[in-house]
Parts: C-alpha cells; structure tokens; sequence
C-alpha cells in the first residue's frame, strides 16, 4: 500500500453511498412525491366529474333494466309477433302501425275491451288516490298531537306499507272467501248484514274489494308522507291563528293545508303512476283473468299479451298506456308549476 495516498474515509463513504442509492435520475417533484394520473388531473375538472361518476352505475343499471326493454317493447309492437314467432322475431311479418290501429279502433272487440279497461281504470285510480289521500291527511293530522300510546299508533299505521305486495293481498283474498273468509263471517253470521254469503272476488262487489284492497296498501304512504311535512310546519303559524280566533278547521284549510300543497303535488303524482300501472295487486288477488266489472288495463294488457299470445297488440297497448301517462304526468306538472309561479 502505498504510503503517499491517504485511506477514505469511511463516515465519507457511507454517507456518499446513502444519498447516492436515494437519489433518482431526476429532480424530486414539489411536496416529495411522484405525480399520479389523478395529480394531472385539475382540481376544477374532479369536482365537476366526480357527481356523474358517482351516478354512472345507477345510470346504466337504469338504462339495462328499464330503457333496453321498454325500447325492445316499443319495437314488438310493430311486428305481428304471436305465438309462432317466438324462437325466430326476424320473421314475425311487419305490422306498421296496424297492432295501434286495432287498438284504437272503438267499434271493434279489441278496441271496446281495452276502452272499457281504460275507464275502469280512471274510475279505480280516482277513488283509491282520493281515498288514500283522505285518510293519510286525517292520519297525519291526527297523530301531530302528543298522546299516550301514538307512537304505537303510527308503527301499526304503516305495518300495510311494510308488508310485501304478496303476502297482504294473499291475506286479503282468503280474506274475502266466500264461504270460508272471515269478512262475510263478520257480516253475514255476526252481524246479519245480508241474507246470504256475497261473492266479493267476481261480479260487481269485485270492483269495490279493489279499491278496498289497495286503499288499505296505498294510505299509509301518505300518511307517512304527509306526516313528515306537518313536521316542517313553524307551530307559530297555529298560535297566530289561534289568538286571531281561528278554529282547528279554520287553521286546518288556512295552515296546514297550503303549507302542504308542495308535498301534496309531488304525493298526488306519485300515488296516480302507482295506482294506474298497479300490476301485483289485481294480479295476486284475481289471477290471470280478471272479472269484468275490475278489469284494470294492466291486467288487460298482460292478457292480451300472455293468454292470447298476441305480443305485438299487447306491446302497442303498452306503448299507449306510456303516452297517455306522460301525457297526464307533463300537463300535471306545467299546471303545477303554473300555480305556483301565480302565487
């Protein structure tokens, strides 16, 4: 070893040697971290995408359930698509706008049917929204006082809301039995209200067990509804119209009543579009084929779509039935919209 030249040193070295193995080919970047994609990303473009990539599964699962079939329906109805076209819909023949001609055409059997149907479901929407939202306000009302035992109350109120479709309107046809229901043993063997058993699943009296049956499902919605706005109501408004002399029905159409209209327009919306396209109701209660006096247009339309095998006619119904609502749906809200913008 040569004398001359000095020995490193080592604290040198292993300094040398530490900050070399640290350091990268290039400048650290500001903050002593890499830059990721989303880094390049700017702020102001997160922020404005970030809501829509939230919303993106809704969005496609919304378009895969509901969009992708209400279009293959609308194509259907333009096809002569029966029974025989099932395995192979490229050869049902072309129908244009025939299956929508036969449909509206009132003088024919097909086109009295489903008029019939529309009407009977006019008449069935109008009292059972009307009714459900009569006793969801009266309920609501009702409950806004501080009682024993009303938290009970609004429990046992919404049990029929809670309830799956199924198992209350199962319940309510054995209910509804002729010989063996328990309503007709309460009228007719306690109370000798008629002379003898009535039929309430055919006939006429199939009508009102309808109506019964989904006022009974339908109310405690609204009233769970119309509970929660009478909740929003300042109570300084009742104690003003209290000292002015104002009675409980005084403050009740001067109070309560417009401060709920915001929530009564959306309820009334919401309870019609239920209501009119209601499928599991008569379904479960009646079957497939529903009596004369209750044939609602969606039972209807699923007749002429599953019974008579005819999917064309059913989906030009159907195609209907969806105009017709948006059709009520988008004059309901501009006369909405209207009176409020008048007041």
């Amino acid at each position: 070893m040569n004398p001359a030249v000095p020995a490193p040193d080592p604290t040198v070295v292993s300094t040398t040697s530490r900050s070399g193995a640290g350091r990268s080919d290039g400048p650290p970047p500001p903050g002593g971290r890499r830059r990721g994609i989303t880094d390049r990303v700017p702020a102001r473009l997160r922020r404005v995408a970030l809501p829509y990539l939230l919303i993106l599964p809704a969005v496609l699962l919304e378009l895969l359930v509901h969009l992708v079939p209400m279009l293959i329906g609308i194509g259907m109805s333009f096809l002569k698509l029966t029974q025989f076209f099932l395995r192979n819909w490229s050869a049902a023949p072309f129908a244009g706008l025939d299956n929508y001609g036969v449909a509206v055409d009132f003088d024919g059997a097909v086109g009295r049917s489903l008029l019939h149907s529309f009407l009977v479901t006019v008449a069935f929407t109008a009292l059972t929204v009307g009714l459900s939202w009569l006793l969801g306000i009266c309920g609501a009302v009702l409950m806004q006082g501080s009682f024993r035992g009303r938290a009970v109350l609004r429990a046992l109120f919404l049990v029929p809301y809670a309830l799956p479709v199924y198992a209350g309107v199962i319940t309510w046809s054995f209910l509804l039995q002729r010989d063996s229901g328990l309503v007709n043993h309460v009228l007719v063997d306690q109370l000798h209200l008629f002379g003898e058993r009535p039929f309430w699943l055919i006939g006429s009296n199939s009508f009102m067990s309808i109506i019964v049956v989904c006022v009974w499902r339908s109310w405690p919605f609204a009233f769970l509804v119309l509970m929660a706005g009478l909740q929003n109501i300042p109570t300084d408004l009742y104690e003003a119209a209290a000292i002015d002399g104002a009675g409980w029905g005084r403050r009740l159409r001067a109070v309560t009543l417009p401060m709920l209209r915001p929530i009564n327009q959306v309820l009334v919306l919401v309870l019609f579009l239920w209501t009119f396209n209601d499928f599991n109701t008569p379904y479960v209660l009646f079957g497939k084929s529903a009596p004369h006096e209750a044939d609602l247009i969606s039972i209807h339309i699923y007749q002429s779509s599953f019974v008579t095998w005819n999917f064309g006619s059913g989906s030009a119904m159907s195609v209907l039935l969806l105009l017709f609502l948006l059709l009520v749906t988008a004059a309901y809200l501009v006369a909405t919209s209207r009176r409020r913008s008048d007041a």
